[in-house]
This record gives C-alpha cells, structure tokens and sequence, in this order.
C-alpha cells in the first residue's frame, strides 16, 4: 500500500470548515522516480531510505508523485535533505534541487543548509484542491538527497529531529508496527543476495530445503552486480572437493574487469537461476533490520522494503547472514571482531603490534567515455582543493580508488561513499575545466560513477573457529575443510603517495599480498559461536582480519554459500545445528561437496582475475 495516501490528521476543538493536518510523504515512496534512485545503505543510521539524484553532474528527470490532502488551506512545508559536501567544503553545495507543488516551485532550494540529515524549513504553500502533483527537481546532477517532506497547518508545528523518535513517529503516522506480515513458512533464511547469498539460497533450494532469499537492493550479486561493478575473483573447482564451484560457474559472469559497462555484469543471469527454483522466495528491496532471540536462537528476523515501507518477518529453524556487514549476527548479540588484531591474539606476523580500527575500505569506481565532440563538466566549487600535483591524468577509477580505512564502515558509511564520490568529482572537474592538459580530456564524458560502494571488510562474526595466517601460510588443513580460498593474503592500505597529498584523507589505496597455497577453509569458521542456528558466508565470516585478505574474493564467498546451502539441508534432515553437523554429521557434508549442486557440464568460460600469487606446497 503506498505509504502517500496516509494522513495524520490532529484533532481540532473548534468547528471550523478546515481541520488543522499533518501531511508527511516519503520520497522513496514517490509514484515516479524520474531519474532519482532509492539509496538505502545508511537507513540504519540516518533513519530511512531516501531518492537521490545521480546525476554526475548532469541535472536528473524529475520525480513525482500525487499527494491527497485532507483539507485545503496554507501550510508550511518542511524537507528532510542535508548539505553532503558541507563535511569537506563551505562554497556552495553539491545537491540542491526544488520542490515543486502542482509544477510550481517554492521559493526555497534544498540541500544547502545543513550538513547533517535535519529539516529545512521550506516556507507556505496554498493547498485549493485535494489532489496534487508534488515533485522533486534535481538543479545540479550532485546526489542531492530527499528523505521526506512534511505539509503542516497545524499551528507552533515542530518536525523531530531525534532520529529514534522520527522513526517511531513514522511507525506510528504509517501503521508499520502494527500488523507486520509473516513472509511465509521456510526451512532456511539467508539474508543477503551477493554472491554468497545467492549460492547459498540456489544450493539449498536444490536440496530440497524451502528457502527465503532477502535482499535490499533490487538486483542481485552485491559487489559483482552492476550496481558496483567489481569482477569475480579467485579460483574455483580445487582440491579437495573440485565439485564446489560449479554453482559459481553457473551463474558468474563470463567477461571479467572492474568498472565496466553494465552488460558485464550479467544481472539477469544471476536473477534467472534465483528466479527458476520452485523452492526460493525472492525478496528484492527487503532491508533486514530487527531480529528476535530466543536464548541463544535466531527465532524472526523483520525486514522494511526500502521503498515502500512495508515490513514483515521471517520465521525458520535457520538462518545465514551473507549481509557482509555481519548485520544479523550483530542483531542478534553474535560475538563479532571489528578491525586489526594486535599481534599477540593469534601470533601472526602481519598484525600490528597494538590493535587499532584500520580496515579495508570502500571503493567508489567510475569511468568515462571519448565521444565525437567537446563535452563539458561543471567547475565545481565545493570540491576538495586540488592542483597539478594532486590531479589523476586518467579516464577510469578501479578498486584502487578506495576510501574509509580507520572509519567505521557501518556507522561513518555515508561520509565514507560520499567522500568517494567527491574525490571522482573533483578530480574529474580539474581535469576538464584547469589543468594544464585538459584539451587532453575535452572529448571525455563522465560515463559511470558508483553510488553504491563497495565494501571489503566491517564486522567478522566469531565462530567455533577463528582462521589466522599462520594456517594458511603454513597449510595447518583441518578436518572439516570446505570452500578453498585461493586468492594471495591480499590487504589494503591507504596509498603513501596519496596520502601525502591528504593527509589523514587518501582516497587511494595500495595491496600488499601474501603468497598461500589453496586452502580449505574449515566448517567451524561459517557458523556463529553462540547463535546456535546461524550460519554465515562471505567476507562477515570467522577470520582474522589478516586472514580476511584471502577469503573475501567472491567466487570463494559464492563456494562457502555452496557449502552453507548443503549444510542447512542436512541441518533439517537430522534435525540439528550447524555445530551438530560439525560433531556429529560432518561426513554428509563431505559427501555433498564431492557431489556439488552446480551443472559440471557447463563450458569453464571464467578464466578472469584467478590470483597469481600462490606458494609451493609445504612437505
């Protein structure tokens, strides 16, 4: 139901023909987006999903959408937006866009006013009919922002500021918590639809096993869809289970390279394998963000559609987090590791000596297209300060342009993407309007920049097992190994160089690896230490952060969703844990990783991005 036609009407003591009212619309929720985009990464943060305008640096189609409202009369109008370059600059800001009531604009221009999500005060507007047309437009192409919109004609009106009782505020005007909706009965929910979750959900799906897949974006394959545009990596179809992979295979896509046209990327390939098995119920644009505990059980984890709303919950004796951020597990009260070790936890030689928050960052892609004539760019004002020795002479930004190592990846999210973004912009603005060559780049045109980021590392769940270097370095194999990961020790750090032209700001990163031998990663490293009835795959799982270097490539990620998928059916046929597997039943498991889940007919077109670091077999 759209949350638009709802009104919060205040009670009135006095007979008047118009009854003071309270009118609140959600932008996501807008009929038409226009060019806008639903972003939902911070919704945990700042409160909710909200329209953006990505336009890179060309002004977006318009959204719209009709609002009914209770009475007719004047009424002061307030947007939920904020000033996102004001963190870096106080010249002008980047996103300022208008609002427009039955296509006339009021005489405010949002997004520069504050630096944080606040109200902005927006003046009146006269209401003379029920139905109108309400519309967001974009005046610069810079990822200005829009939450909600608040029409009131109730007098002394305050909109809430405090992001908890905003929330309850909405719940309460939309009727969210009221009567949430049951998903439906399932047998395994994995939350997350990266590659890991996604092989997750199709393995169990073809074991027999009734499975919720939830993700909150409206394509799948995290990291490797078009969204983010990051290629597979890694190795597939290794010793000692050369079975694991063929799902990978299946559903990968057969052209490598970062930051590439979308087509690269194949997104309905991964949509159509989801989409064919009779045992998956897909939830796209699902944003996973409560869950009740039962003891030391997952018993329903709830999820808000980011564009309408809508929440609803899922019951299951099982669970998988393959959210990457560990956010169902850290929900949940997992036992979870944030940041570098010191190096006396595990004795790896590669850990800091104290421990400290440095993580992997973010990395915000972009690349440009030549084109038969001069294409221009804004000078932009609010950009970052920068010169001849700062600017970037290139066309394409890869993972290399990678932001947030010290920040908290959960919490300081949007400073660290939007700082990404800045960074493409101001350089590519220098580029094109002041640096000494830039007839170079007169023909070039903005073609791709990410707004959605891609993470490497936040939250690592702890499980029965922590893996560290030294099993990997050394080859200490367990018993219950699984997935191999192939990929070098590969850790991020910021850039020296770019570091010394920002300090305490790169935006660029450097990788340093360190050679392994394939390695089987155990059991004991996918499934939570004590939430009894969780698993979990991809770069959230049990690790070091040293040992987080290798295992997060996402052909490893999509073979542990192999592994997870096989484990949750012998979970139900025997009626036990992801730990009872590990005692107990752990020879199924090796059983169905001989037998593998994916098509071993299939042509072996991934032959991209394998990782060429791998040491000698220790004797």
């Amino acid at each position: 139901m759209k949350r638009l036609i709802f009104l919060f009407l205040l009670s009135s003591q006095f007979a008047l023909a118009q009854k003071p009212a309270t009118v609140f619309v959600e932008a996501e929720s807008f009929e038409n987006k226009g060019g806008w985009s639903i972003d939902q990464q911070f919704m945990d943060v700042m409160g909710s999903s909200f329209l953006m305008a990505h336009g890179m640096g060309r002004p977006v189609e318009n959204a719209s959408t009709t609002v009914t409202f209770p009475e007719t009369g004047t009424y002061k109008v307030y947007v939920r937006t904020r000033n996102w370059s004001a963190q870096w600059s106080d010249k002008d800001a980047a996103g300022q866009f208008q609002l427009l009531v039955n296509d006339k604009p009021l005489g405010k221009t949002f997004g520069k006013d504050n630096e944080k999500w606040s109200w902005s005060e927006g003046g009146t507007v006269k209401i003379t009919r029920k139905e109108n047309k309400i519309s967001l437009k974009d005046l610069t192409g810079f990822n200005g922002r829009c939450d909600a919109i608040i029409f009131t004609s109730v007098p002394n009106f305050k909109p809430i500021e405090d992001k908890e009782r905003l929330t309850e505020y909405r719940n309460a005007y939309f009727g969210f918590d009221k009567n949430p909706k049951n998903a439906g009965t399932f047998d395994f929910v994995v939350v997350g639809g990266g590659m890991a979750g996604t092989c997750s959900a199709i393995s169990a799906a073809r074991k027999g096993i009734k499975v919720a897949l939830i993700q909150n974006r409206p394509v799948l394959g995290g990291n490797n869809s078009s969204e983010v545009r990051v290629h597979l990596g890694g190795r597939i179809n290794l010793e000692p289970y050369p079975a694991l992979g063929n799902l990978v295979n299946e559903i990968g896509p057969s052209e490598g390279g970062n930051a590439q046209p979308k087509e690269y990327y194949e997104d309905d390939k991964k949509m159509a394998a989801v989409l064919a098995e009779p045992n998956i119920s897909l939830f796209l644009n699902y944003h996973a963000n409560k869950v009740e505990t039962n003891g030391s059980k997952i018993e329903k984890v709830y999820a808000t559609n980011i564009e309408t709303g809508e929440k609803v919950y899922f019951e299951a004796p099982l669970f998988a987090d393959c959210t990457g951020d560990g956010t169902i597990g850290f929900l949940a009260g997992a036992e979870y590791m944030t940041g570098r070790e010191s190096r006396d936890v595990y004795g790896e030689k590669t850990a800091p000596e104290v421990a400290d928050n440095l993580t992997m960052g973010a990395s915000v892609q972009w690349f440009s297209e030549k084109k038969d004539h001069p294409v221009s760019f804004p000078d932009i004002k609010w950009g970052l300060p920068w010169n001849e020795a700062k600017a970037e002479e290139i066309t394409k930004g890869d993972w290399e342009w990678e932001t947030g190592m010290g920040l908290d990846m959960t919490l300081d999210f949007e400073q660290i993407r939007d700082y990404g973004m800045l960074a493409v912009y101001s350089n590519w603005s220098y580029l094109k309007n002041r640096a000494e060559n830039k007839e170079k780049f007169a023909h070039d045109a903005l073609k791709w920049v990410a707004y959605v980021a891609g993470k490497r590392e936040s939250r690592r769940l702890k499980g029965d097992y922590v893996l560290i270097e030294q099993d990997l370095t050394d080859q200490r194999v367990y018993p219950d190994g699984t997935a191999p990961t192939s990929w070098s020790i590969d850790l991020h750090y910021p850039d020296p160089e770019n570091s010394k032209l920002f300090p305490g700001a790169a935006f660029k990163s450097i990788a340093k690896h360190i050679k392994i031998y394939p390695y089987p990663i155990p059991f004991r490293c996918l499934y939570s230490k004590n939430i009894d009835n969780l698993m979990m795959a991809g770069r959230d799982i049990s690790v070091s952060h040293v040992a987080l270097g290798t295992v997060r490539l996402m052909r490893t990620t999509g073979m542990m969703g192999e592994v997870l998928g096989m484990a949750a059916a012998i979970c139900k046929e025997e009626n036990t844990t992801p730990r009872g597997l590990y005692q107990n039943y752990f020879p199924k498991l090796e059983a169905m990783m001989i037998e593998g889940v994916g098509d071993p007919t299939l042509p072996k077109d991934q032959d991209y991005n394998l990782g060429g670091t791998l040491m000698e077999v220790v004797k």
